[in-house]
C-alpha cells in the first residue's frame, strides 16, 4: 500500500494524505454544483474554508488540526474583511492558530478574488463527509 493516499469530495479539488500531514490544494469560493456565487468577500472566505473542512472531514481531520495556510487573495484592500471570517474559523475553541502566509497575485483561476490552501496533521477529527457543512455553504 503506497503511503500517499488522494483525497477527493464531489465539490472540492483534490488533497493528498501522507502519513504525517495533509496537503490541501487551494479551495475557490465554489458551491457544491460548482457554482463561483456573488456575494461579499467574507460570503466567498466561508465557502474557500467550507471546502477546507469538506476535504478535512473526509479524510478524518479537522480544522483544529491545521498548521499552515496560505490565503491568496487579488486585492490586498480585502484583507481586513477575509481576515474577519477567517477569524471565525481558525484558532477557536481552544485551537492554536495555523501559521499563516497571505500573498498578493494578479489573478486566480476562474476570475476569483480568493483562493486558500493548508496543511493539516492526518487523524483525530472528522468522520467523514460532513454533510451540516455542506447544508450551511448552500444556505450562505
Amino acid at each position: 500500500m503506497s503511503e500517499l493516499q488522494a483525497i477527493q469530495t464531489k465539490d472540492a479539488c483534490p488533497a493528498l494524505l501522507t502519513p504525517h500531514a495533509l496537503y490541501i490544494s487551494g479551495q475557490l469560493p465554489t458551491l457544491p454544483s460548482g457554482e463561483l456565487p456573488s456575494g461579499s468577500m467574507a460570503y466567498k472566505t466561508s465557502l474557500c474554508i467550507a471546502n477546507l473542512k469538506a476535504i478535512l472531514s473526509a479524510s478524518g481531520s479537522d480544522i483544529s488540526r491545521v498548521v499552515k495556510t496560505t490565503v491568496f487573495l487579488t486585492d490586498m484592500k480585502n484583507f481586513a474583511e477575509v481576515n474577519g471570517e477567517y477569524e471565525k474559523h481558525f484558532g477557536v475553541n481552544g485551537a492554536p492558530k495555523p501559521a499563516r502566509s497571505c500573498v498578493a497575485v494578479h489573478q486566480l483561476p476562474k476570475g476569483v478574488e480568493v483562493e486558500i490552501e493548508c496543511v493539516a496533521l492526518p487523524g483525530g477529527g472528522g468522520k467523514g463527509h460532513d454533510e451540516e457543512e455542506i447544508e450551511r455553504r448552500v444556505a450562505g
